[in-house]
C-alpha cells in the first residue's frame, strides 16, 4: 500500500500565516512528485471554498414573519400556546449558530421537545447607514417581535442575546413567561477569562480607532481575527494541518465546510452599538450593577420574576460560568425557580454542539413547556 502523504511540522515551522503554505508545498514537490501537486491543488482550492465562497444557511424550513431594519423574524413550527423567542448573539456571526445542521439543530430540537412554536432572531449586517443604532434600536425591535407573536414570549438567549433577553425581561416583566440564558455574559465583572482581561486591558481608544477602520462600522473581520489569535495555533496551523491531512475524506470535508460556512462568515455590527457593548456593559458593568439605561429607564434586574434556567459551560472562554451563574445573585426570580446549570464543553458548543443538543437541550425545552 503506498504511503500516504503528511505534513511534515517542519514544513509549518516558518508558516504562521496562509501566505506561507503554498511555499511549504512547492517545496516538497520535486521529493514527493506530480500525486503530491494533484493533492496540494486540492487543498488550495478546498481553502479557497471555505474562505470566500461557502455562505451560511440556516437548517430547518421557516418562514420570514416580519423584516425589520436589524433583522428578520424566521418563524418555525405552527403558532400554539406561548412561543418561545430564541434571540441569537449579535456579536459578529450569524443565526445559523441557533439552526446548524440537520440532526445538529437547537431550533430542530425544541421543536421536537414539546415546544410547537418557535421563533428566531436573524440579525442582519450592519450597513453604512446602520453605524449609529445604538443598544436601544436593537431593544425596541425586540419588543415589536414579542408583540407580533402575541405580546407574551419564553425567551432564551444565546450569549450576547442574553444579555438582550435579561433587558427586556427587566424592562417589560410581563411579557417574558420564561427566561433562560445560555452561555450568557449577565455579570462581566465575574471570573477571569480571556474576554473580561482584553477588555479592561486595552484602552476604549482601542475599539474606537476598529471602529473608525471601518468607517463606522465596526467590521465582523476584525472580530473573527480576534477570536482566531484567542487560539492561533489551532487556527493558523492545526486546522490546515487536519484539512490536509483529511483532505480525501468527503465525510470530514463536508462538516468543515457546514461549520467554516459560518465561522467564516461575520456580520459588521454598528460601531456605536459595538462602542456602547464594551464601555458600558463588559468595562463598566452596568447591567449586573443596576446602572444601565435601557429604552428611557434604569434596568433593575430585580424586576425578572420569571422562572429562569442559567446554562454555562464549563470550559467556555467566550463566557465563564461565573458569569451566566452569577445572574442568580442580581434577578428577583424566587431561588426556588431558578435553574443552574454547567455541562461539558466550551462557548459554540452550548448552541451547537451535537452531545448537548442530545444531552440537555431537550431537557431545557421540557422545561420551558412545563412553564
Amino acid at each position: 500500500m503506498p504511503k500516504r502523504p503528511s505534513v511534515k511540522s517542519s514544513e509549518f515551522s516558518l508558516a504562521s500565516v496562509p501566505a506561507f503554505w503554498p511555499m511549504a508545498m512547492a517545496a516538497s514537490l520535486a521529493e514527493d512528485g506530480m500525486d503530491l501537486y494533484a493533492r496540494n491543488l486540492k487543498f488550495l482550492d478546498e481553502e479557497i471554498k471555505i474562505h470566500d465562497e461557502l455562505r451560511p444557511r440556516l437548517a430547518t424550513p421557516n418562514a420570514v414573519r416580519l423584516d425589520l431594519r436589524t433583522m428578520q423574524l424566521r418563524d418555525y413550527g405552527k403558532p400554539s400556546g406561548i412561543p418561545t423567542l430564541v434571540d441569537a448573539p449579535h456579536a459578529g456571526h450569524t443565526a445559523m449558530i441557533a439552526d446548524y445542521h440537520k440532526g445538529q439543530s437547537l431550533i430542530e430540537t425544541l421543536l421536537a421537545n414539546g415546544i410547537a412554536h418557535v421563533a428566531l432572531t436573524d440579525w442582519k449586517a450592519a450597513t453604512d447607514d446602520m453605524k449609529d443604532l445604538e443598544i436601544d434600536n436593537y431593544l425596541a425591535e425586540i419588543v415589536v417581535a414579542i408583540d407580533d407573536l402575541g405580546g407574551r414570549v419564553n425567551l432564551v438567549g444565546l450569549c450576547q442575546g442574553g444579555w438582550v433577553a435579561a433587558m427586556i425581561a427587566a424592562r417589560f416583566p410581563a411579557k417574558v413567561n420564561s427566561l433562560v440564558l445560555a452561555g450568557s455574559p449577565i455579570d462581566t465583572d465575574a471570573g477571569n477569562g480571556p474576554i473580561k482581561r482584553m477588555v479592561h486591558g486595552s484602552p476604549m481608544s482601542f475599539y474606537q480607532e476598529l471602529v473608525a477602520m471601518g468607517g463606522g462600522v465596526m467590521k465582523g473581520k476584525f472580530m473573527l481575527q480576534g477570536w482566531k489569535n484567542m487560539h492561533p495555533e489551532q487556527h493558523y496551523i492545526q486546522e490546515q494541518i487536519d484539512l490536509y491531512e483529511n483532505i480525501d475524506d468527503p465525510a470530514y470535508l463536508k462538516k468543515e465546510e457546514t461549520f467554516n460556512s459560518w465561522y467564516e462568515n461575520p456580520i459588521d455590527l454598528p460601531g456605536r452599538w459595538y462602542l456602547q457593548v464594551i464601555k458600558q456593559l463588559f468595562r463598566e458593568n452596568r447591567l449586573a450593577r443596576g446602572k444601565f439605561v435601557g429604552l428611557g429607564r434604569t434596568l433593575n434586574l430585580r424586576n425578572i420574576m420569571c422562572p429562569t434556567y442559567l446554562l454555562a459551560g464549563a470550559s467556555d472562554d467566550i463566557t465563564t460560568p461565573e458569569q451566566v451563574l452569577d445572574a442568580a445573585k442580581y434577578i428577583g426570580t424566587p431561588k426556588d425557580r431558578i435553574v443552574q446549570e454547567t455541562v461539558p464543553g466550551g462557548h459554540i458548543g452550548l448552541f451547537m454542539g451535537a452531545k448537548t443538543l442530545k444531552e440537555h437541550w431537550p431537557k431545557i425545552a421540557r422545561w420551558i413547556s412545563a412553564q
